[in-house]
């Protein structure tokens, strides 16, 4: 205790370590729970640096923390919780003519759209919880969202971080030629020798060999878990004519554990065509669902998301969420929403149709309404509140996040659903004997009394 007063007293901003703020820091938005030794709000770089020196001289680990993005215990830990949300929050600059703009870790992704739409540019990537999730924790588990398929993932808008290492020293990883990476590698300190290490173990042919052989296959696109070393593989000097290495690559997805963001450089892109509708296809059962998705993504559709039986049973019952049911027709076991961007609505409306007819064909779907405008709004209400709903189920049977953001290549995921499920029916069948079992012994010790 002594010496987190100590912390707290040489800080220029606050660090908590009593028990109310420990708990509220405890979890993110899924099922883990671990109480942090402290919580810090930093000012400064300097605090920051302040930081990193008492977590070496203590032998504890710093948990970097912005909002929005982990579902899965990323921020979760019994270290200390560094949350930059509350200082670390300012777009520092644009340059519209290059499409790059560079902001702190804390900046909100809506208000980061807000502030280029002036300029005809956004970026990409969005988040089910896109109003409140900021730009660090997306660049932490490299996020995507429903728009994936056009824009990718945060790693693919990842020009350059700021960033403070183990030891304090202030690094700028970003774009470097051949050249520009050897001289990194001859550098003193802790930067230098990060450099000459990816150098040594990536040039090795045996590992080169074992990471193209276990790494998910290149067609697997949408994955934001784990060091992304295979990218970097593929990178100028490992890969004759590849990309120029940028650490960048491997920054994303990290979960913070590499080094502390301090500053981030994007690539924004312009903004989509003004014309959007939502082709929001009704299916019996979700297996069914996935198989159309495939026809739908042979259109190049902008999104394509999934909103299944148990998301439209907990907006029956939902006061807000009923209103936005208006286009559910029966009680389908699935609804395809797919989105497509395009110059004029007569292009929409032509496309529409030709993905109706193809599904119809091939005996998927029996509802195909076509949604534009404010209804479209809607539709994409009903499903970011998936998660919402189902975390607040009443009673003790409710959706707990383990599983989290599997990434599976299109052409297997109706395959891989149908597995998957068939695992889970085989523990439920396996819980209900145990459960069977436990009763029958209940039976029996009360007949005896």
């Amino acid at each position: 205790m002594q010496h987190l007063e100590q912390l707290a007293r040489e800080l220029e901003g606050d660090l908590f370590f009593d028990h109310k703020m420990r708990v509220l820091y405890a979890t993110d938005a899924s099922a883990y729970r671990e109480l942090p030794m402290a919580v810090a709000i930093p000012r400064s770089i300097w605090d920051l640096k302040k930081l990193i020196v008492f977590a070496k001289d203590h032998k504890t680990s710093l948990i970097p923390r912005t909002a929005g993005t982990s579902l899965a215990g990323q921020v979760v830990g019994n270290g200390i919780v560094v949350d930059v949300s509350t200082h670390f929050n300012q777009i520092l600059s644009l340059d519209a003519a290059a499409k790059k703009v560079r902001v702190q870790p804390g900046v909100v992704r809506d208000e980061l759209n807000l502030f280029l739409k002036p300029h005809a540019l956004f970026f990409g990537p969005e988040t089910s919880t896109a109003n409140r999730a900021m730009i660090g924790g997306m660049v932490g588990n490299n996020s995507c969202g429903s728009n994936s398929v056009v824009y990718r993932s945060t790693r693919e808008h990842l020009l350059s971080v700021k960033a403070l290492l183990s030891d304090g020293s202030e690094v700028e990883f970003t774009d470097l030629d051949i050249d520009a990476f050897h001289t990194k590698c001859e550098l003193s300190g802790l930067e230098g020798e990060i450099y000459r290490h990816i150098r040594s173990t990536l040039s090795d042919y045996n590992t080169q060999e074992e990471i193209r052989k276990e790494f998910p296959r290149p067609s697997v696109e949408r994955r934001n878990t784990g060091y992304a070393v295979d990218v970097l593989l593929e990178t100028a000097p490992f890969t004759v004519g590849g990309p120029t290495f940028n650490f960048c690559k491997l920054i994303a997805g990290s979960e913070g554990t590499l080094a502390f963001i301090t500053e981030i450089e994007l690539n924004v892109v312009d903004l989509p065509p003004k014309e959007v509708g939502l082709l929001c296809v009704h299916f019996n059962s979700i297996d069914e669902s996935l198989r159309a998705n495939l026809i739908a993504m042979k259109h190049h559709p902008s999104a394509s998301e999934l909103i299944d039986h148990y998301i439209l049973e907990c907006t029956k019952d939902n006061i807000e969420q009923s209103k936005n049911r208006f286009f559910v027709q029966g009680d389908p076991g699935a609804i395809l929403v797919i989105e497509f961007c395009r110059a004029t609505r007569e292009e929409i409306i032509t496309l529409a149709s030709t993905v109706e007819t193809e599904m119809r064909a091939a005996g998927l779907g029996y509802h195909f309404p076509l949604l534009f405008g404010d209804d479209s709004k809607k539709i994409w209400t009903l499903r970011k509140a998936g998660l919402g709903l189902l975390s607040n189920l009443p009673g003790d049977e409710k959706a707990v996040p383990v599983i989290e953001d599997t990434a599976v290549d299109v052409q297997d995921l109706p395959a891989y659903i149908r597995d998957f499920n068939l695992i889970l029916e085989k523990f439920i069948r396996s819980s209900s004997t145990e459960n069977m079992e436990m009763e029958d012994c209940v039976v029996s010790s009360s007949a005896k009394w």
